[in-house]
């Protein structure tokens, strides 16, 4: 494996734990849509998350069986997050030890979530600063797995694609990372790890204090 010098991170998933905040925004704004609708349980709201929040609500909605639009909705749910999304969201263990491995490097973050939201969570939690480039949706014109907001932090950061892996919990940062030509790598402790089994990563980790390890390529001799 040649030297990693840019890792870039899915947020959801991967580097927070943001599903309770999520799933209390969604059925607040279920609550406030639908008076009496009852609310959709955690577990399955997690299966919900990742392809951005107008995918969360447009199935939340399904799941509900509550008939309002996806574009009535979404901005009801974005105003109920904004409220809420640093109330129980946290760092997933070993993140900050393994940012601080890979301080030799540069960093990113690369998440479907609005860029405004998740810049104001990393700074909540202290992080914003580890990162040289946070793309969120809405910077770039498409959300992955399209690799445009890849692309544009290889750009910035004058990364060539070869130096670069992207870190995430789902198949759809898989197929992001392939479509631009990075390395994968896959964590199996977030929201989606039956789809890293179906389309499987470069390489595979239950801990991201495993990271930093990985992607250190061996000693001459």
């Amino acid at each position: 494996m040649s030297r990693v010098d840019l890792v870039v991170f899915d947020l959801d998933g991967t580097l927070i734990d943001s599903a309770g905040d999520l799933a209390r925004s969604v059925n607040a704004a279920l609550e406030r849509l639908a008076p009496g609708t009852p609310p959709v349980p955690l577990d399955q709201v997690r299966t919900f998350i990742g392809d951005g929040a107008a995918m969360l609500v447009a199935r939340t909605l399904r799941a509900a069986g509550v008939s309002v639009s996806k574009e009535e909705a979404l901005p009801v749910f974005l105003d109920c997050y904004r409220a809420r999304m640093l109330d129980t969201t946290v760092l997933y263990a070993g993140v900050l030890e393994s940012l601080d491995a890979l301080g030799d490097r540069t960093l990113a973050v690369l998440t479907n979530k609005p860029g405004d939201m998740s810049r104001r969570i990393l700074d909540g939690l202290g992080v914003t600063g580890r990162f040289a480039r946070i793309c969120g949706g809405g910077d770039v014109p498409a959300k992955k797995p399209d690799p445009a907001g890849l692309r544009w932090i290889l750009d910035q950061t004058g990364t060539a694609p070869e130096a670069a892996a992207l870190v995430g919990d789902s198949a759809i940062d898989v197929r992001t990372g392939r479509a631009a030509g990075v390395l994968t790598v896959g964590v199996t402790y977030g929201l989606d790890p039956a789809s890293l089994e179906a389309t499987p990563p470069d390489l595979l980790i239950a801990d991201l204090r495993e990271l930093a390890p990985r992607l250190s390529p061996p000693l001459p001799g």
